[in-house]
């Protein structure tokens, strides 16, 4: 159990943390310097739980990594499972939490209180970038991690958050970057409105782009000495 209770603690964090920042600073198309704070705040979060948990469940804190370190052979069906589920109920937490905090404060007017992703340009565009981004991230966390990497792996979680930050920046303009339902489910369940209504290419884009990336890695995948 405590490599799922490191994986809930994890995904509150991550969820709290990075849609907060989102919150807090406004983010928006128009506001640039939002946008990079809340990819850095994202991408931090990363660092932070990497080496913080990273000895216990490996910090997945993503289901769409789950699920491609399970295609990849890296845990079991039941870890899989168990993974996802509680990292779905530390995002719903750390929504819960930070929706309570956005209703003491007035001045927050933004249309996405909760930090809960959209799809700016349409569902299929959404989609779209959804699954190139998570899939590119992906990649980046199995090819960071992989024993075949020798020492550099020790470096995994630095090379894990900067990649996340520069996902963010690319896709915060077309969705709000997802590339993990569990943090899409937790803001869009008290956001409600379109952000539950969208939820479902915020689900199903970064499952495929993990499993995409799975599929990649096992095709350029060094052989172990």
């Amino acid at each position: 159990m405590k490599k799922y209770f490191a994986e809930l603690v994890g995904t509150f964090v991550l969820t709290f943390l990075g849609c907060g920042a989102a919150v807090a600073l406004g983010c928006g198309a128009e506001n640039t310097a939002a946008i990079v704070g809340t990819a850095m705040a994202f991408g931090l979060s990363v660092i932070a739980m990497a080496y913080t948990i990273g000895g216990i469940s490996g910090c997945h804190i993503n289901p769409a990594i789950t699920l491609g370190v399970f295609l990849n052979g890296g845990i079991s069906a039941k870890d899989c499972g168990m993974y996802m589920l509680f990292q779905v109920i530390g995002a719903i937490l750390a929504a819960a939490v930070l929706a309570g905090i956005v209703a003491t404060d007035p001045s927050i007017v933004i249309t996405t209180a909760t930090g809960a992703n959209a799809c700016a340009f349409g569902a299929a565009n959404g989609l779209i970038v959804e699954i190139v981004l998570t899939c590119l991230f992906v990649l980046v966390v199995l090819g960071a991690t992989s024993k075949t990497n020798g020492a550099t792996n020790n470096f995994a979680g630095l090379a894990i958050g900067l990649s996340l930050i520069l996902i963010h920046l690319v896709g915060i303009h077309f969705t709000g970057t997802s590339v993990n339902p569990a943090r899409s489910i937790g803001p869009a369940l008290f956001e409600g409105g379109q952000a539950l209504a969208d939820l479902w290419v915020f689900i199903v884009g970064p499952l495929v782009g993990g499993a995409l990336a799975a599929c990649i890695w096992k095709f350029i995948q060094p052989a172990e000495d």
